[in-house]
């Protein structure tokens, strides 16, 4: 991609600020048997048409109608008939240049690549049952388990016993088993536990081909094209418009019935090629951030960043998120580099969804990839996330504080019993809350809290992005055994989901999947990131011991205590000897759990540790890789023996 954009007008943001923008939701299009209405918005436009296709490629327009420009800055045409089926696009003159032909930005059906849109009738997309269907229930957002997978990942392995395999209906189907017998696909998921499935970025995305689709091709999908649309190459048919639409809409359905609800990865920050996108085609310059040569700026890194305090930037990021409520029943969203957008726009985000269902979950990362073309304090930066009430931001200091830096896949910490990451990692467990128990000077990259609630903060060791955990114990920790790796796992996925913030689990690390030791895996083939189903088999004492830890959560408020005044008032941080050891105690009575005391250790050593806790008589729910919450072994006095490598939970 070229530093200027094509069709740049070299206007300046100041002449932006004359640009009407349209009072009513964003509609370009609005279908019914008599009467077609066609709209796009482009103040700067001198004339604007619409142009007919009878296929989503190819072809020449069978058909033109000239737009009226309005006051609002939108320019549109009512054509009669019924034309449910016409492929078409918009076109712009601005400056006495047309600009190519545009999809339009707010494009809700389109065909191969998406090229073109459609005029569909969006009911006809709505499987059966659809008016039925109901998000699961959710009290609190500590009540969440994120559970973040690529459609691709989960189902293509030949041993899924799914049919299905990479397509948004992989997860319909059930009864699906690997060879050996054991559940895959949405069963595995209810077995492990989890109750909000975050899928990576699902609209239409520019780096896979549909029309080649019988080819190998592999992308997380970072790279929008058309925001409002379903992506082509996750349905059995990418050249029907309304079978992604209506596939995907099955999809959120059978996870509803599941039990569990869905969450959709949004990358507004940027689009796959600014020069090329709808935004730019109808009005350029003005959804894109600039430097002052009129270069793009690069706040995500992808060689454009999008300009969130633009109002109708501001409206269409609203009203996209409201048509994925409203349209697909999609709830909740994660934030592709949050940092890029502004703390305003987030805000006007929570509001919006609130007046829908304020249980919708919205979170993201709280950085960008640079510096973003906008004032810092401005934006939803992790450090702001208090000023952004009711969205979480991923908690990078716990997780570099067990695992080791991002930079360097060879630098352990905690986990593998590197000394000085204890109070990162305690940071994580009170939820990035203020807390008298750390000490943050010693906190690897936050040196105060920055949450004002538990519940805004993501609480994980990997993700998609960077190494899986199997892989960085492996970088980290290169003489270690099955044994001992299956050991750290446990006792990482332990503080994750003992964490009073939101606990998170990347695909597969359940059963110890990992990725070949590939740090950036976003266009590897299968055989590098694919979920290998027989590793089920292969680590089934991993994923019952996963599986019963999410229970556990489930079961004891005590770990979900969901204020920052609960939490500082009942986990009290107690004293250590010794270095990759940490212990502390929660009043479980406060917030009515049966569990009226609780005493967690955490002991990444490789011997036993000795603890002083309270003197009493416990019973051990946790030990040594085991989780049994109806386990009669009791133990009684003040001095612990905590065996190596593992965690330790024990209540009275």
């Amino acid at each position: 991609m070229t530093s200027m954009l094509s069709t740049s007008l070299s206007m300046g943001a100041q002449d932006f600020k004359s640009w009407p923008v349209p009072v009513g939701p964003i509609s370009e299009i609005s279908y019914s048997q008599d009467v077609t209405h066609f709209s796009v918005w482009s103040p700067a436009a001198d004339q604007a048409k619409v142009n007919f296709y009878h296929n989503g490629q190819g072809g020449v327009p069978y058909e033109t109608y000239s737009l009226s420009k309005n006051s609002d800055g939108t320019w549109s045409v009512s054509v009669k008939g019924d034309l449910k089926g016409t492929f078409y696009t918009f076109q712009v003159q601005v400056g006495g240049q047309w600009q190519p032909e545009t999809q339009g930005i707010f494009a809700k059906a389109v065909g191969l690549n998406g090229e073109r849109a459609q005029v569909i009738d969006l009911n006809e997309t709505n499987p059966i049952g659809w008016d039925d269907d109901r998000r699961p229930s959710l009290k609190n957002f500590t009540d969440v388990v994120v559970y973040e997978m690529h459609h691709r990942d989960f189902s293509i392995d030949a041993e899924s016993g799914i049919h299905h395999k990479g397509k948004f209906l992989a997860l319909t189907e059930s009864g699906t088993k690997n060879a050996q017998g054991l559940s895959t696909g949405i069963d595995h998921l209810k077995e492990l536990g989890v109750n909000h499935i975050h899928i990576l970025p699902s609209y239409d995305y520019g780096s896979v081909d549909e029309t080649r689709l019988n080819t190998p091709q592999y992308n997380w999908g970072y790279d929008p094209v058309n925001y409002n649309v379903p992506d082509g190459s996750y349905s059995t048919d990418p050249s029907d418009p309304k079978v992604r639409i209506n596939e995907f809409k099955q999809m959120v359905m059978a996870l509803h019935k599941a039990g569990m609800r869905v969450v959709l990865d949004v990358v507004y920050n940027h689009v796959f090629d600014a020069a090329a996108s709808a935004f730019q085609r109808t009005a350029p310059d003005y959804f894109f951030r600039h430097n002052d040569d009129g270069s793009l700026s690069n706040g995500s890194g992808c060689g454009n960043e999008t300009a969130s305090e633009m109002p109708m930037m501001r409206k269409y990021m609203v009203e996209s998120v409201l048509y994925w409520i409203n349209e697909y029943h999609i709830d909740g969203f994660r934030f592709d580099l949050m940092g890029v957008h502004d703390i305003e726009t987030m805000n006007a985000i929570r509001a919006a969804v609130n007046n829908v269902d304020a249980s919708i979950f919205i979170y993201g990362e709280g950085w960008a990839a640079s510096a973003p073309k906008y004032p810092d304090e401005k934006l939803a930066m992790k450090a702001h996330i208090a000023q952004t009430p009711g969205i979480a931001a991923f908690g990078d200091e716990m997780r570099d504080g067990l695992r080791g830096n991002w930079a360097n896949d060879s630098e352990g910490a905690f986990l593998i019993g590197v000394p000085g990451n204890e109070e990162s990692v305690k940071f994580g467990i009170v939820g990035a809350v203020n807390h008298p128990g750390v000490d943050y000077s010693h906190v690897n990259y936050s040196k105060q809290s920055w949450a004002a609630q538990p519940s805004q903060m993501i609480s994980y060791v990997s993700c998609h992005d960077d190494m899986c955990l199997a892989d960085r114990i492996k970088a980290t920790a290169p003489g270690a055994s099955m044994e001992e790796r299956i050991r750290l796992q446990k006792l990482a996925e332990t503080v994750v989901l003992t964490s009073q913030g939101v606990p998170f689990i990347w695909c597969g690390d359940e059963v110890l999947r990992d990725k070949k030791g590939v740090h950036n895996s976003f266009e590897s083939p299968d055989s590098i990131n694919t979920i290998q189903w027989r590793l089920k088999t292969e680590n089934q004492d991993l994923f019952q011991y996963v599986s019963n830890m999410i229970k556990l959560r489930m079961n004891h408020p005590a770990f979900r205590l969901g204020t920052a005044e609960n939490v500082v008032k009942n986990v009290t941080f107690l004293p250590v000897k010794g270095e990759n050891l940490i212990a502390y105690q929660i009043n479980g009575e406060a917030v009515g759990d049966s569990w009226k005391s609780i005493i967690v250790v955490l002991n990444s050593n490789r011997k036993a540790a000795k603890v002083e806790v309270p003197k009493g008589v416990y019973t051990i729910a946790v030990r040594d890789g085991k989780v049994d919450e109806s386990s009669n072994l009791q133990w009684k006095g003040s001095k612990l023996s905590v065996p190596a490598q593992s965690a330790l939970i024990m209540y009275r």
